[in-house]
């Protein structure tokens, strides 16, 4: 096992590796912007090394600081988290290079699954169903408007490198696909530096699900069940949940086999998410795969007791999994939700500043509650990065005591300086759609506030 890991990221996922790291025995060692050397959140590691100034490119994407950084301070590994170099093969393929592990995935299948045309043929090939769409990448307008109206409005346009919906067009008709793909294909380039553009039907109503697999370098692979990630804003997850309402035991039983069954098709190694959109007649098509530790990934820890990153660096250090299909029992309801410092109110608009109070009650609910953050008063949320501030998770035997519990932590919750989302999601978890378990991405369940 490896004596000392250096946690490549910041904030909440730094403070879950460090975690990680220490129910394993190791030193979690950090890296820091020159703002973020004054947060709380450092404190989780034994030592911390100051990549540079605030702007992500001169520090937190500052590939050839990060590796000095593992090199000086005696790290044998390292782990990306999520955002940042989290999905990058060349920062994978560097850092194996320079003789420090990658927790994560082969360059190779990284990069695969990087680009959304190749990546849907891989999956293809496994053995999964993919939403009709075009072959690759579409040349130009004409093609993407031939290929439009060969599959049936509507379509959507989406950029085949990158994610988090840019690049992504839904389209109506052939003018507005002629009129899309330019615009579409120049915020690809501008956002992931490739303007290729491709294709798909556009499934209104749809589910977003997602299979959480862990496998390892002995053939061997699991999946920890389904999360339901469909409330949305602007194709960005809020709150997740698992199991899926829309899913029925049979269902989410072979969804999962088919996942791991796909994963190591692939030759995939480590943690990683396959992710489909299930129509409203009930098909499951694969979209994309993520291979990196999720967001969400607490939702999955909750209802199968497993510790996902533990199981990343156990793998990672040429260990097979610990567990097999047979011995993974998912029990209970789990539901996440994303705090983040922005005012919903007011269009999201960002809202930092300094953490006044920051207080989320305890045995709320008749459930358990688990806050991820990396925040405490007096804390300084910056412009400068993403503005998730906490995530609230809650299990419970049912999914009504898990929308009990949570939504009783929320109303006690005291976050004073900042805005935050805690509204939406109250109004969200106390809405008849997201009750009823009849919703979907094409709206967020009882928001706006009528």
């Amino acid at each position: 096992m490896f004596q000392r890991l250096l946690v490549a990221n910041r904030g909440e996922v730094a403070v879950r590796i460090a975690r990680a790291c220490r129910a394993l025995g190791i030193a979690p060692v950090g890296v820091a912007s020159e703002p973020d050397l004054e947060a709380s959140w450092v404190d989780a590691m034994d030592e911390v090394v100051c990549l540079g100034p605030a702007a992500a490119a001169e520090s937190y994407l500052n590939v050839e600081a990060i590796l000095q950084a593992a090199r000086q301070t005696r790290c044998s590994a390292l782990h990306p988290g999520w955002g940042f170099l989290a999905e990058s093969p060349r920062f994978a393929a560097l850092c194996r290079q320079h003789g420090v592990t990658f927790i994560g995935p082969e360059a190779d299948v990284m990069r695969l699954m990087g680009v959304k045309s190749p990546a849907k043929a891989a999956m293809k090939r496994a053995g999964l169903p993919v939403i009709p769409g075009s072959d690759g990448p579409l040349a130009d307008a004409d093609a993407a408007a031939a290929c439009a109206n060969d599959v049936g409005y509507p379509v959507i346009l989406k950029a085949d490198h990158g994610g988090g919906g840019k690049g992504m067009r839904r389209c109506e008709s052939e003018a507005e696909v002629r009129e899309a793909f330019t615009a579409a294909s120049a915020e690809a380039l501008a956002s992931f530096g490739s303007g290729s553009i491709y294709l798909e039907k556009y499934l209104a109503a749809g589910r977003h699900v997602e299979v959480q697999v862990l496998c390892d370098r002995f053939g061997n692979g699991v999946h920890l069940g389904e999360r339901d990630c469909s409330v949305q804003r602007k194709h960005q997850k809020l709150i997740e949940e698992s199991p899926s309402p829309a899913l029925s035991d049979a269902e989410r039983a072979d969804l999962g086999a088919k996942a791991v069954r796909a994963a190591l098709a692939l030759g995939y190694v480590n943690a990683g998410t396959i992710e489909f959109l299930r129509s409203t007649d009930g098909e499951l098509c694969f979209m994309e795969m993520n291979t990196r530790l999720q967001v969400e990934h607490p939702v999955s820890e909750m209802i199968s007791g497993v510790d996902i990153a533990v199981e990343q660096i156990r793998i990672a250090a040429n260990r097979p999994l610990s567990l097999s299909q047979e011995r993974v029992e998912l029990a209970g309801h789990a539901i996440e939700c994303r705090i983040n410092a922005e005012d919903p109110s007011a269009d999201f608009r960002p809202s930092p500043g300094r953490v006044e109070t920051f207080d989320f009650p305890a045995g709320a609910g008749p459930g358990t509650v688990r806050v991820d953050t990396h925040l405490a008063a007096g804390d300084e949320v910056t412009p400068h990065y993403d503005s998730l501030l906490a995530k609230v998770i809650a299990h419970a035997d049912t999914r009504a005591l898990a929308i009990e519990t949570l939504s009783a932590t929320l109303e006690g919750a005291r976050v004073e300086g900042v805005q935050t989302t805690i509204p939406l999601h109250r109004a969200v978890l106390a809405s008849d759609g997201f009750r009823s378990g009849e919703y979907d991405t094409a709206a967020i369940p009882g928001w706006p506030p009528r």
